[in-house]
Parts: C-alpha cells; sequence; structure tokens
C-alpha cells in the first residue's frame, strides 16, 4: 500500500494541473515568462516522447526483451520534471540554502516515484531509468534559467499546492492516462489488443529456442 500511495503522486492528474497553477503565477511577470516558456516546452517535448514509447511497443511491439523496455515511464517522467521546478519555485524568495533543499527534495521525491513504479510492477527498471533522465533534463534546463530569478512568492501559493498534493493522492479518481494511450495506439496500429509485457518475453524466448535448436 506504501508504494502504491507513492506513485500516486506521479500521476499526471495531480501534477499538470499544479504545474498550470505555479505557471499562471510566474507568467504575470515579465522577468519569469522565459522560465514558464522553457518548461512547458521541454515538459511537452517528453510528454511526447514518452507517449511515443508507449504507442510504439503496445501498437507494434517495438521494445526490448533484453533492457525490459516497453516504453517510458510517465510517473517516473512527470515526476522528475515537475516536482524539482516547482519546488524551487517555492523556495524561489528564501536562502540558497533553502532553494538547494527545495531543489534537491524534489529530485528524491521524483526518485521514489519512479522506484515506487517498479515496486508495484508497472514498470522496468530501465523504463524508469529512461523517464527519470528525460524528466531531469527537464528540470536542470528549467532551474538553471531560473537560478537568477527570485519572486517573491505569496503564502497561498505554498499553501495551495500543498493542500492540492496532499488531498489528490488520496480522493483523485484512478488515473485513466494508461487507458487513453493504449487506445491511441490500438486506433493507430488497427490492432483489437495491445501488446503487452508478456509478449516480449515470449516473442523473445521463441527467438533464443530457434537460434539454439
Amino acid at each position: 500500500m506504501f508504494w502504491i500511495f507513492v506513485s500516486r503522486f506521479g500521476e499526471a492528474q495531480i501534477l499538470l494541473p499544479a504545474t498550470l497553477g505555479a505557471c499562471l503565477w510566474l507568467a504575470h511577470r515579465d522577468e519569469s515568462r522565459p522560465v514558464v516558456i522553457r518548461w512547458l516546452a521541454w515538459m511537452s517535448a517528453a510528454a511526447i516522447v514518452t507517449t511515443i514509447t508507449k504507442v510504439a511497443y503496445m501498437g507494434w511491439g517495438i521494445g526490448s526483451a533484453t533492457l525490459d523496455f516497453t516504453g517510458i515511464s510517465g510517473h517516473a517522467m512527470f515526476a522528475s520534471a515537475v516536482y524539482p521546478p516547482l519546488l524551487f519555485i517555492i523556495a524561489s524568495s528564501r536562502s540558497p540554502a533553502w532553494k538547494r533543499v527545495a531543489w534537491l527534495a524534489g529530485f528524491v521525491l521524483a526518485l521514489m516515484i519512479g522506484v515506487s513504479r517498479v515496486m508495484v510492477e508497472a514498470h522496468s527498471w530501465s523504463e524508469v531509468i529512461a523517464g527519470l533522465a528525460i524528466g531531469c533534463g527537464v528540470s536542470v534546463s528549467t532551474l538553471w534559467m531560473a537560478r537568477t530569478r527570485h519572486p517573491s512568492v505569496p503564502l497561498w501559493l505554498p499553501l495551495g499546492m500543498a493542500a492540492w498534493l496532499a488531498i489528490m493522492p488520496v480522493h483523485a479518481p484512478a488515473s485513466t492516462t494508461h487507458d487513453m494511450v493504449t487506445r491511441l495506439a490500438l486506433k493507430l496500429s488497427g490492432r483489437h489488443m495491445p501488446h503487452t509485457r508478456a509478449d516480449l518475453h515470449r516473442i523473445n524466448r521463441i527467438r533464443s529456442v530457434d537460434f539454439t535448436g
């Protein structure tokens, strides 16, 4: 149950509204708009790449049995792309030490969410590592630009974010993102059923038998 709860913090339905809320607040400041644009642009690109890998496997079986890879973990990607910049923004008007603690906490939380995806058997380590790598790339790019900007954060922003992240993992309905991607893969490929992880390893075993035989 612990890892299932942790995993929920990586759901797009929880992270994207939090991101958009922070971006809307930042966007009213001229000096912060480049940060918003870069953050959203790189996150959108990361989401597209993640979706493509999932669709490629579910629709056409494009993956790697050796790496146990069937698509980038969206939870790991979104968590590592959102939490470090989000916590840094909340702490941006504090001392440099507090800002370091904030973005480090974001990376640690993202790592825990990535581990949770393996623990609940939703993803393999290769899929989680790929998601963390891409998401961290988004975060580092955003944090690099945001490091010289120190907007004064109103009290309602951290309180609102804290309330959102405390309530939503418990009360939000089950995420439908995976079902949406599955339907997209089936529609594009024309298949009636998606390729599964079991298919990946079954085909690999058959190929191994044929090769050794």
